[in-house]
C-alpha cells in the first residue's frame, strides 16, 4: 500500500500496490486479511445509530450504510472472477458500475443482512482458498474495462486491501467524530 497524506479520506490505509513474485507467506497473510474482515466491518459499526450509518465517511463519500452494502457486493463479484479463474480458461469478467449500485434501494436497508452476507461469503471464499494448490493462484482473468489480465493472486490481494480500506473508512469517521 503507498501511503497518502492523512488529510486524503478517500485513503486511509494508502492505495493498493501489488507487487510480484509473490510469497507462500504474503498469500497466506492475504486471505487472512479476508478471513478477518467481516468481524472488522462488524466491529467499526458496532453501536452506531440510523443517523450516524447515514453519515458520509467524507465530504462527498458514500454514507457508512453504503460502504457496509458495498463490501458484500463487491466481494461477491470478486469470490465470483475467482471461481471463473479456477473453472474457465481465462475468461473475461463482467464489470459493474459500484457507484450505481451503492444507489440502489437496497444501499438504504438495515445494514444486518449484509454483515451476514459478508460473513457467509468470506466464509466459503476463505475455505475456497486455503484448499487450491498454489500454482492455482496464477490462473488468470481478463478485465475487459482495464484491459489488463489479473491473476487470482492478484484478486487475492486486492480484496485483502479493499476490506480494510473500507473498515477504515468507518473507522477513521468513527475517529474524526469522536463516535
Amino acid at each position: 500500500m503507498t501511503e497518502h497524506p492523512k488529510a486524503d479520506l478517500r485513503y486511509p490505509i494508502g492505495t493498493f500496490d501489488f507487487r510480484e513474485p509473490v510469497t507462500p507467506e504474503q498469500r497466506a497473510d492475504w486471505v487472512d486479511t479476508i478471513a478477518g474482515t467481516p468481524s472488522k466491518l462488524r466491529a467499526s459499526v458496532a453501536g452506531l445509530d440510523p443517523p450516524r450509518l447515514d453519515t458520509p465517511y467524507r465530504p462527498g463519500g458514500w454514507t457508512v450504510r453504503q460502504v457496509v452494502h458495498h463490501l458484500p457486493d463487491s466481494h461477491l463479484n470478486a469470490y465470483t472472477r475467482c471461481k471463473l479463474a479456477l473453472t474457465e480458461s481465462h475468461p473475461i469478467i463482467k464489470p459493474y458500475d459500484e457507484a450505481r449500485w451503492a444507489e440502489l434501494p437496497d444501499s438504504t436497508r438495515p445494514i444486518d443482512g449484509s454483515l451476514v452476507m459478508l460473513d457467509v461469503l468470506h466464509e466459503r471464499w476463505v475455505a475456497l482458498l486455503r484448499a487450491i494448490p498454489a500454482a492455482a493462484f496464477a490462473r488468470t482473468c481478463h478485465h475487459p474495462e482495464t484491459k489488463t489480465d489479473l491473476t487470482i493472486d492478484r484478486l487475492v490481494a486486492t480484496y485483502a486491501w479493499h476490506g480494510p480500506h473500507h473498515v477504515a473508512h468507518i473507522t477513521e469517521l468513527r475517529r474524526r467524530q469522536g463516535w
